[in-house]
């Protein structure tokens, strides 16, 4: 077992190394200088309080969706399969006598899911109106929030305490950055791990607040994608927009994608690190 632990690690290490390395395209580059440029014209008031209200969003959203019968619903199938792995398992903490592949297969099973309903929200984006398109972003909140949700579940955290809604929190913002700026926080989010030695407090002690001048960059380009995909949308083949179609669909799988990817190696890592009582390399 323990060389299948070294060689997830390695493979999580690989994956980070990855991050760190800043290959964005000329094109991206232009467009995080133009969004940048855009937000330090801001005035420092309006920021904050844009901010501040993303945040208040981020936790209402967070607590409707643990407090849905959706999400209750959820927790029967994957404890249920889990079982069938160890009958001894009766509640979401106890999946952690499973082994991570274990955990990783049965968190997949679910997060397919979404990256279905990520898919098929972002394909009919492209078929409506202006209303469709401004369901777009909060829909993706929605879907991306709850995966998170999900994959912390299946690995035996349950988000419905201080400490954990605002991990999930965390790590549901960092995946959505771009790669040089998702790499910072994933140190951040392992820096919380070292200080906390493989404990898990209920009370979340760190700072609190998630948005930064990121989330205003992150709305830019979600914009720039609507605005491709109503320009597309007049491109007709037998009446249906595909091209716009294609590029929603697409766009919105391969976010979900790296959301459920980051969230995957947070909670492999987290384990990981449980299990031999370190939090650093």
């Amino acid at each position: 077992m323990q060389k299948r632990e070294d060689d997830i690690l390695e493979e999580i290490r690989n994956w980070e190394r990855i991050l760190a390395e800043d290959n964005r395209s000329d094109f991206s580059r232009t467009v995080d200088k133009w969004s940048d440029l855009m937000i330090s014209e801001m005035p420092e008031t309006l920021r904050e309080r844009f901010f501040a209200k993303y945040d208040s969003y981020l936790l209402h959203l967070h607590s409707f969706i643990q407090s849905s019968q959706t999400h209750q619903d959820t927790k029967r199938p994957i404890l249920l399969y889990a079982k069938t792995l160890n009958p001894n398992i009766n509640h979401i903490h106890d999946l952690q006598t499973l082994t991570i592949d274990q955990l990783h297969y049965i968190a997949d099973i679910q997060t397919s899911k979404h990256r279905l309903y990520s898919f098929f929200q972002g394909g009919l984006t492209s078929l409506g109106g202006l209303s469709l398109a401004s369901l777009d972003i909060p829909s993706q909140v929605v879907i991306n929030l709850r995966a998170v949700q999900m994959i912390a579940m299946c690995y035996g955290f349950e988000t419905n305490n201080p400490f954990e809604m605002m991990t999930s929190l965390k790590v549901y913002y960092a995946s959505l950055l771009p790669n040089h700026l998702k790499y910072e926080q994933w140190l951040l989010l392992k820096d919380d791990l070292n200080m906390h030695k493989g404990d898990t407090p209920y009370f979340y002690d760190g700072v609190e607040s998630v948005a930064d001048n990121s989330v205003i960059e992150f709305l830019v380009k979600q914009i720039i994608k609507l605005s491709f995909i109503m320009f597309f949308k007049r491109k007709l083949t037998k009446g249906i927009p595909v091209l716009g179609a294609a590029i929603g669909a697409g766009c919105n799988y391969q976010m979900t994608k790296k959301v459920t990817e980051f969230a995957h190696n947070y909670y492999r890592y987290r384990l990981l690190m449980n299990s031999s009582g370190e939090a650093n390399e």
